[in-house]
Formats: C-alpha cells, sequence, structure tokens
C-alpha cells in the first residue's frame, strides 16, 4: 500500500517541508526567512500563525490536496524529556512546548503538523526529539547534587542511522550496540545500548568534545573564575560555550572547509585545532565504549563532518581498533522524519503518549 507523509522542519532561517511518497522523496521545499521577518515577533509561539501560512501557501504552489496525505510529521521541538519514539501531537505537548524557557523554532514542528492534520481530517506527530531521555541512572549523576547531567543531543539522526546500519546489516536496532557520532555544528556521542540511548553528551550546552560552534567540557575551576571576572555577561558566556565556542572562539569561523584551507596553506593554529577537534571526538568515543564495556558492534559516524575523509580518518587512527567503523555522511532530517512516519503507517511502530506522561 502507497502512503503520502508530510514532513514538516521549522528552523531559526528556515522552514523545511517535504512530501514523500512512501521511502521516496517527492519533493522538498524550503522557504527562507530573513532576520527582518522573524525580528517582527516578540517570541517563538507568536510566529505560528505566519509560519502556518507560509507552508499552505508552499503546499498550494505545489498542488497539493492535503486530504490525500497519510500522515503529517513534525520535528520535535524542546519537550521535556521522554524517551525515544514515535509521540502523538496533544494539548500537554503544544502547552510545554509554548510555555518552555528553551525556546526554539523547532518548538512549531508540532504545532504546525497538527494544524495541517486537523484540515486534513488526519493524525499527526513528532519523532525522536533532541530531548530524549534514556539516559541510565549512573550517567545522569554529576558531582554535584544540584548539577544533574541533561540528554539533550541530535536523536532524530543518531536514531535513524542506527536503525539504518541495524536494517542494512540485517539486524534489529534493539539487538545492537552501538557508538554513534554526530558531527555538525555540535557534536553529540551517543552509547546506544539494545536501542536506547543510556550515555550521551550534552550538545545542546556544548558538553562534550570541541566543536566548530561548541566549547566542549571545559576545566570546571577556570569557568567558574571567568564567570566572576567581570569581563563577560551570563549571555555572553552561555554563547561562549554554545554558539561562538570551540572552532569559532579559536579561528573566527566556524567552516571546516576554511579551516582546512588554512591548514593546508600552513597555518598551524588552523592545523592544530582540527586535531584537536578530532582528538576530542575520539576520547569521548572511548568513553562510551567503556559505557558499553567494550561490546560493540558498531561505530557510526555521521553529520556534515562525516563529509570530511580528513576528519573520519583521523577519527579511524584513534578508534578502529574498537570496532568496525561506518559512515553516514550528512544528516537528512526529512527522510528520518518520513521513515519514522512510515514505521507508524506500516504499524512497525506504534505511537506514544506525550499527556500521560506530562498531563
Amino acid at each position: 500500500m502507497d502512503y503520502t507523509i508530510l514532513t514538516i522542519n521549522p528552523g531559526s532561517t528556515s522552514t523545511k517541508i517535504a512530501l514523500f511518497r512512501n521511502e521516496e522523496l517527492i519533493w522538498n521545499v524550503t522557504i527562507r526567512h530573513t532576520s527582518a521577518e522573524t525580528g517582527r515577533f516578540h517570541s517563538i509561539p507568536d510566529q505560528f500563525e505566519w509560519r502556518l501560512g507560509l507552508v499552505l501557501e508552499a503546499l498550494e504552489e505545489k498542488g497539493v490536496d492535503i486530504r490525500l496525505l497519510s500522515v503529517v510529521i513534525g520535528r520535535g521541538g524542546l519537550v521535556k524529556p521522554i524517551e525515544g519514539g514515535i509521540y502523538h501531537i496533544d494539548d500537554a505537548m503544544l502547552r510545554d512546548l509554548r510555555e518552555t524557557h528553551n525556546q526554539h523554532a523547532s518548538n512549531l514542528g508540532a504545532p504546525i503538523a497538527l494544524a495541517i492534520a486537523e484540515k486534513a481530517g488526519i493524525k499527526a506527530y513528532i519523532a525522536d526529539p533532541p530531548t530524549i531521555d534514556e539516559l541510565q541512572l549512573t550517567a545522569r549523576i554529576s558531582g554535584i547534587k544540584e548539577l544533574p547531567r541533561i540528554s539533550i543531543f541530535h536523536a532524530l539522526n543518531q536514531k535513524a542511522v542506527a536503525r539504518l546500519y541495524a536494517h542494512t546489516n540485517g539486524r534489529r536496532y534493539k539487538d545492537l550496540n552501538l557508538i554513534v557520532v554526530h558531527m555538525g555544528g555540535g557534536i553529540s556521542v551517543g552509547a546506544h545500548r539494545k536501542g536506547r540511548v543510556v550515555d550521551v553528551n550534552n550538545a545542546f550546552n556544548g558538553e562534550g568534545p570541541l566543536a566548530p560552534e561548541r566549547a566542549g567540557t571545559l576545566p570546571a575551576g577556570q569557568l567558574v573564575d571567568l564567570c566572576f571576572s567581570g569581563r563577560y555577561t551570563q549571555a555572553e558566556l552561555k554563547k561562549l560555550c554554545c554558539g561562538r565556542g570551540g572552532i569559532m572562539d579559536w579561528l573566527g569561523t566556524n567552516s571546516i572547509i576554511e579551516v582546512e584551507k588554512r591548514a593546508k596553506a600552513g597555518d598551524e593554529e588552523a592545523r592544530l585545532m582540527l586535531e584537536t577537534m578530532c582528538y576530542t571526538i575520539s576520547k569521548t568515543i572511548g568513553s562510551m565504549a567503556a559505557v558499553l564495556c567494550g561490546d560493540i558492534d558498531a561505530i557510526i559516524l555521521t553529520g556534515g563532518l562525516a563529509n570530511n575523509e580528513d576528519i573520519v580518518e583521523r577519527i579511524m587512527e584513534h578508534c578502529s581498533f574498537l570496532a568496525p567503523i561506518a559512515v553516514y555522511p550528512g544528516e537528512d532530517e526529512m527522510q528520518a522524519l518520513a521513515e519514522s512516519g512510515l514505521m507508524l503507517l506500516r504499524g512497525e511502530a506504534e505511537a506514544k503518549s506525550y499527556g500521560t506522561i506530562y498531563a
């Protein structure tokens, strides 16, 4: 049976929509937003009607009859912690996305998906949002009681490539132990034990490897001193940890292509920062190998930086002794969302209730 799936992914500077027939991409559209356009709104929730209108216009231009859609899947935003999977979009979810202090454009994925689904008379869902929390207890505890570790990472892509690796090798995701490394502007390294991410760095606040835009895990005492030095505001320090840290802070650019050009032209600092990034990624992989007690079916490298052969080779030099390494370059969040919808429609997965957890 053929299914038609609409996926929606709002970002800070764009809203992406794509139409699939089963696994096949029919078309995709990226609606760009200028800072002047988004700046008119006081908050992210205030952008809902505007972005919904743009999506509906795009669907009309493409000649899409929404009554023929099978399901609508929106990008999961920063909901409260939940285990991985596909979730009904309900009132409790919409409330939490609207009221959370972690405001991000992805929080509009669920309300836009639901609005379109209601017009079409079908169901709407989100899948594997970044706040998936499957941490084992020992991974949650930090050395300060008031500071539990928080699970926020590239869950959608990590889970999708883990399932893809399992399928490609004739296995089931829930039967494998994997270390999945998403490498983009931020980098997250997850220990996947039998289908659950039992440990992972918080890529949202900059924890983990040094990355193009993330500071990575920092020396705690020196960070405390910096906080009280008077040189930075709280907002500036948070931006330095996540957004303007890492490669950006050292070299003034978050472009690895640019950094490589500098390194090849003889810039020693650029070369050193590339090596350091790969070193910290590899060191984090090693820590996740310990989490899995060395019982690792594969290490998977994914995200935009996995397209870079030099970066992949450097990581392999450090980590290939641990387990076979598979490379899935790039990230296709729209495809991942569509696959979740297809799993649901084919009866290969069941949707969970967010409202039952957070009434």
